[in-house]
């Protein structure tokens, strides 16, 4: 399943930490910088020998290599005589109601770099998020890409290893890691997904009080996950546009921030100043002659408490009515000294990958395991990247 995130980066570089072949439990062998070595794992020599090791731990039923089989993807992700693949095969999984396709190579460290260039190809045309949530899995000889993530979880508890190439992922502490042979990618047990249905996050935002750097590469020295900052309106446009927010019409003029649309609904109203923000921008098509499209705001905030009590108030007038909140009312994203609102889930999903995260102050709301849930500046709020009943994915 493949997100539209955008996901332009400024989270955590990947380090290049884990390798081709799957292992299950390291020798205890290391390399010159010290980490882990991979020992044998999964391996196959034909199609017919990949499919019997996923059926291990997964279904894998009617197996087919017919180029033409309707159960392969519309969109190629890779073919026979690309990154070294010579065979490519597609076989159903009954349990999980999906399909896992199944690629023979004869070159482990050509395939890793035909993914990596694949992932980078991608990011450069305006895809940023792909790859994060990725779901191909190598073995020695053989790489499996199901299109279910909970299939995608069963295959990870055996030897092999999720490939994963964008360089704003991350694998969590508690899962194994060992060196790539493709600088930049990394394979791990761990299986990234924003539907609830991967690998469980147990990672423990740092308190900022408790002193210390985060471990984590590319992290901030506040602690916590980190969440994004910006210096100013430039460098908050800078960030988001154009592959999260577009910003090809923007204005920081009064009577255009004064603008509020049926369709698209502020969380600030009034003086922006009194709710704690120095500078305020809209960006978007705010109408006249034709309707409003794409509306979003760009906060610079110089009082964070201020602006989350009176988004929490706004929130709690909303959800009155039938405790929901309306769809075309505004979300509050928070950054650390920064903010956006909008009404778009495709914006609001690029946004978590830049490291905002949402204020929600919904009473007894509760996030799944593996999303973040961090305490908001005022209380009966929490910061949050999950929103129930928003799906996205992708290889």
């Amino acid at each position: 399943m493949h997100l539209k995130r955008t996901l332009a980066a400024t989270a955590a570089a990947l380090a290049a930490l884990c390798l081709v072949t799957a292992c299950e439990e390291n020798d205890g062998a290391t390399d010159a910088a010290g980490l882990p070595t991979a020992s044998p794992g999964a391996a196959a020599a034909t199609l017919e020998e990949a499919q019997t090791y996923v059926r291990r731990y997964a279904s894998c039923e009617r197996l087919s290599t017919d180029p033409k089989d309707h159960r392969l993807p519309l969109t190629e992700f890779t073919a026979p005589g690309k990154w070294s693949v010579t065979e490519r095969g597609v076989c159903s999984d009954r349990v999980e109601h999906g399909e896992i396709v199944l690629y023979r190579f004869t070159d482990p460290k050509a395939f890793q770099q035909g993914y990596k260039d694949r992932v980078l190809a991608k990011i450069a045309a305006g895809d940023s998020d792909y790859g994060l949530f990725s779901r191909v899995l190598v073995g020695e000889g053989f790489a499996v890409t199901p299109t279910s993530t909970k299939t995608a979880l069963k295959l990870s508890r055996s030897d092999l290893r999720v490939l994963t190439c964008n360089p704003t992922a991350s694998v969590p502490d508690g899962y194994k890691r060992e060196k790539a042979l493709v600088e930049g990618c990394v394979l791990s047990d761990f299986v990234a997904s924003d539907d609830g249905e991967g690998s469980p996050n147990f990672e423990t935002p740092r308190d900022p009080a408790a002193g210390g750097a985060s471990e984590k590469p590319g992290r901030p020295r506040e602690g916590s996950l980190g969440l994004a900052s910006a210096g100013s309106l430039a460098e908050l446009k800078k960030l988001v546009h154009p592959y999260t927010v577009d910003c090809t019409n923007y204005s920081t003029d009064p009577s255009a921030l004064a603008i509020e649309s049926i369709d698209y609904q502020p969380v600030i109203t009034g003086d922006h100043r009194a709710w704690g923000v120095e500078d305020r921008a809209i960006c978007g098509n705010p109408g006249g002659a034709q309707r409003a499209s794409n509306l979003n705001w760009l906060d610079v905030v110089d009082d964070m408490t201020t602006l989350q009590e009176r988004a929490k108030a706004a929130q709690q007038e909303d959800l009155k009515d039938d405790n929901r909140l309306r769809a075309t009312a505004s979300r509050l994203l928070v950054g650390r000294n920064i903010a956006v609102e909008t009404n778009d889930p495709t914006v609001r999903h690029g946004l978590y990958q830049l490291q905002f995260l949402y204020l929600n102050c919904e009473p007894g709301f509760t996030a799944r395991a593996g999303y973040r849930l961090e305490r908001a500046s005022v209380a009966g709020c929490v910061l949050t990247n999950y929103e129930p009943g928003v799906e996205v994915g992708g290889h």
